[in-house]
């Protein structure tokens, strides 16, 4: 392959990222497919907090909207970077790596977490989409008392 060369799993990795960094829930959703594997990795037993309910598995292009809706109602959306380092593509997979950072609209409190997003496109659209990223710094954030962070969950 060339360099500068656009791949077709590139090219829909590359909007997904240019629309999820514009913020609209229901124009990111267009890039899924209705029915896909979404994970997020979290310790088990602690999916559906209540201080952090974007945190779930999902199978739709519904809950995609949904994720990106709840996603922006906890955070503080002019204190948000996300750094972009690397996309890797190999077929149809990717994986973007980056950090987030965020701030918890609950609670005021700033974090900043490395993530890799491994993202599976077919026919245009995104059908895997599995976050990894560090989940006790989002939990530490969010947390209702700032004791929580110095225990181990």
């Amino acid at each position: 392959m060339s360099v500068g060369c656009t791949t077709p799993t590139r090219s829909v990795v590359e909007e997904l990222l240019r629309r999820i960094a514009q913020g609209d829930p229901e124009r990111i959703a267009e890039l899924y497919a209705e029915h896909g594997d979404w994970k997020l990795s979290w310790p088990e037993g602690e999916h559906g907090r209540a201080d952090t309910p974007w945190i779930r598995h999902r199978s739709t292009r519904a809950d995609a909207v949904a994720h990106y809706r709840e996603l922006a109602a906890h955070h503080i959306a002019e204190k948000a970077d996300t750094r972009i380092e690397h996309i890797l593509v190999d077929g149809d997979d990717a994986v973007v790596l980056g950090v987030i950072r965020q701030t918890a609209e609950p609670t005021g409190r700033c974090y900043a977490a490395r993530f890799a997003l491994h993202l599976t496109v077919r026919d245009g659209l995104v059908v895997r989409h599995h976050v990894y990223e560090d989940s006790l710094a989002v939990a530490r954030a969010f947390a209702p008392d700032r004791a929580w962070g110095s225990r181990v969950p």
